[in-house]
């Protein structure tokens, strides 16, 4: 399988703007680590075509660890905003900074790279593989899905990731580990996709067992997923009569740690609004809109409240930005949504 597989990614690698392809390494260059770790960090739950432009930005703006690991926190932040999984963002200036402590190289193994801040299990193995060649078992959803497809494994998810696991080790090797492994996700973005797989043209098709028992689309087989929570609360738009917009920087732990925001009441379960105090005292205008925004975990809807103020009004908590320093696009995306929608909704006067 994995010469199979070697063959059919020297002809038809994706091309990434991260990735060093075949033709390069044949030629002898090598991956930068990097942009590696960079990518593997902007791609978890992150498709491939919302990264390539944003992971441009960031090396034009930052070309190497050591002038990420120095950038301000607030800039890294703020061009991170729409990515999602913030936390992600605070992880990678933590581990830019530990590793330009450390001397500015990566770790070339996988136990060097876990120790790092916010690198866990994949992303070890996957930086392990592509930057520096070892024989890493690298594991994403489509790993599994052409694993599963691979050996008519109908274990429903999560239940069959070890055994997906140590089929896709079994298949690993010792020869351009890397390639291999950016072949697997490549074959399971382009070909062994989720839906209307591409058996004619797959590589792996006449050894494919569930190819062979007509179960293609039914595998990976997942199990039942628990209903998503809701969780409820108010968000505070307020503009200034100069323009100036109200925002307050999130605590540094939890969803949105660190990032810019409109003020919001806690987010809560059940059918009622926190009874919370708002920013500032203002004639707060209810326009009767929500702010609906789905996270891995939970959905959250936000009650919208607007308002304008004079420009003597002063908040209890948060800080007024100028019109002409306000960017909506460094906002998380829950929060550009309530901005859309305060746009066009009344306000009161204060």
């Amino acid at each position: 399988m994995a010469a199979l597989l070697r063959a059919w990614y020297d002809r038809h690698a994706r091309d990434l703007p991260w990735r060093t392809g075949p033709a390069a390494l044949a030629a002898g260059l090598r991956p930068d680590p990097y942009r590696v770790w960079l990518s593997e960090v902007m791609l978890q739950q992150t498709t491939v075509a919302a990264v390539g432009d944003r992971f441009r930005r960031f090396v034009a703006r930052w070309p190497d660890v050591a002038s990420l690991a120095a950038a301000p926190e607030d800039q890294v932040m703020a061009e991170w905003a729409g990515l999602g999984y913030y936390a992600r963002a605070r992880n990678l200036i933590a581990c830019a900074r530990a590793v330009a402590a450390a001397g500015g190289a990566f770790p070339d193994t996988e136990a060097g790279l876990r120790a790092l801040p916010g690198v866990g299990p994949y992303t070890a193995a996957a930086i392990a593989a592509i930057a520096f060649d070892r024989p890493a078992v690298v594991m994403d959803g489509n790993v599994e899905r052409v694993m599963a497809r691979l050996h008519g494994v109908t274990t429903p998810l999560p239940a069959a990731k070890p055994a997906l696991r140590a089929l896709a080790a079994r298949h690993t090797p010792a020869l351009r580990p890397g390639c291999h492994a950016q072949a697997v996700m490549d074959l399971g973005a382009t070909v062994c996709t989720p839906r209307r797989p591409a058996c004619s043209i797959c590589p792996l098709a006449p050894a494919c067992a569930a190819r062979a028992a007509g179960l293609v689309e039914a595998l990976p087989a997942k199990a039942p997923k628990a209903p998503r929570p809701l969780r409820r609360g108010i968000v505070y738009v307020a503009r200034r009569a100069d323009g100036a917009i109200l925002l307050e920087t999130r605590p540094p732990a939890g969803l949105l740690g660190g990032m810019a925001a409109f003020p919001t009441t806690g987010w809560v379960e059940g059918a009622a609004l926190p009874d919370e105090a708002p920013p500032l005292p203002a004639a707060w205008t209810d326009p009767a809109v929500t702010v609906r925004h789905v996270f891995t975990h939970f959905e959250l809807h936000l009650a919208l409240r607007v308002a304008r103020v004079a420009e003597a009004a002063t908040p209890d908590r948060g800080a007024w930005v100028p019109a002409a320093a306000f960017r909506p696009a460094a906002l998380p995306s829950v929060m550009r949504k309530a901005w859309d929608l305060a746009r066009i909704a009344p306000e009161a006067g204060g």
